[in-house]
């Protein structure tokens, strides 16, 4: 799959145009429809005006290809924390609301208790073997200073994967090293946690957090791993068009290769865009060099072959 196609196919193509004239011609090609530019990300070019203008410094930071990818993969490692928040401050909410009130709701709960157990075994539910009535009555019989520890606990828990989903969600560097320190500090306690009882829930909770820490040391080079911060940068500046043109004009060798020939897009044209064609003498032009003129080539007559005549012998 075509990760750049994919991203403009739902959030459009970003073109640029610079202000450096020789750059801003590397960018564009000239069509019988107008100027088209080079997109950032697929690397298409889209007639009709650039989507921003002005200096290097102010070009957009386009994610290409396995970058898109990991974005995409990030942000639902986010939703999944966002989830887990919600759940522990609706938990945490509860707690604190209602730890005041334990004896109203204990009365509450055994008054009604009855008529549930009735209701749930008429559809099929035993509440006797009911492993969270048990975990309500055993709260139930909890001192409100317990519970008010319960409260905070459950809260700031929240908070932590609030903050993860947040700098997950935002692609921020500060973000993937939170998410991993925090969720590393929890993976001891779940496996003690598997090894006193095994459910799918606890299982599936121990892979998401596993892979989240894995993914994040090895793609994203935390802490040094794989030529750390430096490296994880270098090989983004390699997939960039605008890094790999910059190169170019500055005579050093682009880390992304050569410069593929792409379509135009909505003309079905292939054009090189350091080439074209002057539309008035229909010569080949490039765009740092100008007008290429035609030269003629001759083949050579070939040479006739000398003729020595024999050497006489000397006289003596």
């Amino acid at each position: 799959m075509d990760w750049s196609l994919l991203g403009c196919g739902t959030n459009g193509h970003v073109t640029f145009a610079p202000d450096q004239p020789k750059l801003r011609e590397r960018l564009s090609i000239s069509t019988r429809d107008g100027a088209a530019w080079r997109c950032l990300r697929c690397g298409t070019f889209v007639i009709g005006e650039p989507t921003t203008s002005g200096p290097v410094s102010a070009a957009p930071r386009v994610r290409r290809g396995k970058e898109l990818r990991s974005a995409l993969i990030l942000r639902l490692f986010a939703i999944e924390r966002f989830v887990r928040a919600i759940v522990f401050g609706l938990l945490a909410y509860g707690i604190w609301r209602f730890k005041n009130s334990q004896l109203t709701i204990d009365q509450a709960f055994n008054r009604e208790l009855p008529a549930l157990r009735e209701l749930l075994r008429q559809l099929g539910f035993n509440v006797n073997h009911s492993k969270l009535l048990g975990l309500i009555q055993h709260a139930l019989t909890l001192n409100p200073g317990t519970l008010t520890w319960l409260a905070l606990a459950a809260a700031g828990y929240a908070v932590i994967e609030i903050i993860e989903a947040v700098g997950l969600w935002l692609l921020k560097r500060w973000g993937e090293y939170f998410a991993m320190v925090a969720t590393s500090v929890g993976i001891p306690y779940e496996i003690y946690d598997l090894t006193t009882k095994v459910t799918v829930l606890r299982v599936g909770a121990f892979v998401i957090n596993v892979a989240l820490v894995v993914y994040l040391v090895v793609t994203k080079r935390l802490f040094g791993v794989r030529g750390g911060k430096k490296a994880y940068e270098a090989r983004l500046r390699s997939e960039s068009i605008l890094q790999a043109e910059i190169d170019a004009l500055a005579g050093a060798p682009s880390a992304s290769g050569p410069r593929p020939v792409a379509q135009a897009a909505g003309t079905g044209m292939r054009s090189d865009p350091a080439m074209g064609k002057d539309p008035a003498s229909g010569e080949v032009t490039t765009a740092d060099e100008g007008p290429v003129p035609h030269r003629k080539t001759t083949t050579p007559a070939p040479r006739e072959p000398t003729v020595r005549a024999p050497r006489e012998p000397p006289t003596r």
